[in-house]
């Protein structure tokens, strides 16, 4: 049976074209992973589905009654409002519900009129809605989901406010697990999820009985939870059966036959229209050639789909640095109250350390620290001589409305505009993305920007702050490459040891020295 079906759905934005009369339908209990380069309309798809984008063209129908779940990483959350608070809002329902009763019971007291037995028959009917959704263990069920995807660390009373873009995507996502929709659409679910929430959300994917739609970059997480694929590319949208490799063997074995079909009808083109012109002239064979030119006419052109521009990130390198590039003395990180033990530690120039650990236990407090950006709760950092930095931090700034040749102009003013034009395409961006303005863009395209401003300034210090949010699996590839190759110091958060691994020589784990209870 047909959850949604989406028919001749056409899309664009401006001159650029997103989608072009695709059709699409959802059965019930699918697990579908939708992928696509940066830049080419998963999460636009998204908005599409949920209605909040009407399309150009065609229609989005979902059967009825149907519980459509959506994790947005755009959501606004409450100012005000405790974690704990906000996902009380999933079980918003029942809550109303016990307030129906509460008011019917307040009736029967103020009202001696009252139909007593109809109403007693309402509250019966309201209260076996709370006994079957387990009302009364809802706060159970809270901390339960809430600690298997760490916010328990962070604290189940703090305000939504102070919460970080990350924190705020784990409250968005745990609310929604709550919710138990009957349709999940999870835009980049890993994304600021650690390795140990990553292996309990992939957990509850593989046994959850309904369907959803999955936009993840993460390949060894998306292959392990879905069975169908469905790929966005060049406006079109390709179904495949299987897992991501199944996708991406039939995808290169349909790519090669085409180029060899394409190959092919051009040599036949080719022979047919010399035919034609040597003997178009010639009273004796202008019959034979006007044939030719009927089969040419007549002939459906094979079309190769347009190369998209493959990002290529050539570091620049700075000066070699000092021999030491940090030591500290009984460092102590955190804010308002220690995130770590004291820490006595020397970083030299060619290391190449990954940070992991569970989220919330301070390693981008320590970037922070380390750069200067925040002062240290208790303690000393020395930094070497020498150090040119290039910073990538976790989360961009928000509503940046400049173009992104003017955003990289403006950090590179002695560049002109054919160099910055240049400089983007050389990440990844098509002409049409580079002339947008950033805060339109995807996460991954943003990231494509910011990555363009490190890789052109010089440095021997790099301090990367999960650079791989967002990135397609092209991008994700050509940095690892870069990193490898890069022969300064490199200090990198990343929760995916398929790609760390082969990038740093030394992994830190950061619950070896937190002070929180992991």
């Amino acid at each position: 049976m047909s959850i949604c079906t989406v028919e001749n759905l056409s899309h664009g934005f401006g001159d650029r074209g997103i989608f072009e009369d695709v059709s699409f339908r959802l059965l019930k209990g699918e697990h579908v992973g939708l992928i696509g380069a940066n830049g080419e309309g998963k999460s636009t798809f998204f908005s599409v589905l949920t209605g909040k984008l009407i399309p150009d063209e065609g229609k989005v129908t979902w059967s009825s009654k149907v519980r459509v779940g959506y994790l947005d990483q755009h959501a606004v959350l409450e100012k005000g409002t405790t974690i704990r608070q906000t996902l009380q809002k999933a079980f918003q329902y029942l809550f109303d519900a016990e307030a129906e009763i509460m008011e019917l019971y307040n009736q029967m007291a103020l009202d001696p009129d009252l139909d007593m037995d109809k109403t007693l028959e309402k509250i019966g009917v309201l209260q076996d809605m709370l006994d079957h959704h387990d009302f009364y263990k809802i706060d159970i069920k809270i901390d339960e989901v809430a600690s298997a995807l760490g916010l328990s660390s962070i604290g189940l009373d703090r305000d939504v406010d102070d919460l970080s873009g990350g924190q705020r995507t784990k409250v968005l996502l745990t609310k929604l697990l709550l919710e138990e929709p009957d349709i999940l659409l999870l835009d980049e679910p890993t994304n600021y999820l650690d390795e140990e929430h990553i292996v309990w959300l992939k957990r509850y994917l593989q046994e959850y009985e309904n369907a959803f739609i999955l936009i993840s970059h993460d390949i060894p997480f998306l292959d392990e939870v879905v069975n169908l694929i469905y790929h966005v590319e060049n406006l079109k949208l390709t179904r495949y059966v299987g897992g991501y490799n199944d996708f991406l063997r039939i995808y290169e074995m349909n790519k090669y036959a085409l180029e060899a079909s394409y190959e092919r009808q051009k040599s036949e083109i080719a022979r047919l229209e010399d035919f034609v012109a040597r003997n178009k002239a010639r009273v004796s064979t202008r019959g034979i050639a006007a044939s030719r030119q009927k089969v040419l006419d007549k002939m459906e052109r094979i079309e190769l789909n347009p190369e998209k521009p493959k990002p290529v990130f050539n570091i620049k390198q700075a000066r070699t640095s000092g021999r030491v590039i940090v030591e500290t003395e009984n460092l102590v990180i955190g804010y308002d109250s220690a995130l770590s033990k004291p820490l006595k530690f020397t970083i030299e120039r060619g290391q190449k350390i990954a940070l992991t650990g569970a989220n919330g236990l301070g390693k981008s407090t320590l970037l922070k620290s380390i750069l200067g950006l925040i002062q240290p709760y208790e303690g000393n950092i020395h930094t070497g001589d020498f150090l040119h930095i290039g910073y990538f931090e976790q989360e961009s700034k928000k509503d940046n409305n400049l173009s992104c040749i003017e955003d990289v102009w403006k950090a590179f003013p002695s560049m002109n505009q054919l160099e910055v034009r240049n400089a983007l395409a050389k990440v990844g961006l098509t002409r049409q993305q580079l002339e947008s303005k950033v805060s339109v863009l995807s996460g991954g395209e943003q990231a494509k920007v910011r990555l363009c401003k490190i890789i052109n300034t010089p440095s021997n210090v790099l301090v990367l702050d999960e650079p791989t949010n967002h990135l397609d699996v092209d991008a994700k590839d050509e940095l690892k490459r870069a990193l490898q190759e890069y022969k300064g110091t490199i200090l990198l958060v990343c929760h995916e040891p398929e790609f760390y691994q082969d990038v740093v020589n030394d992994v830190w784990n950061v619950e070896n020295w937190t002070t929180k209870i992991v």
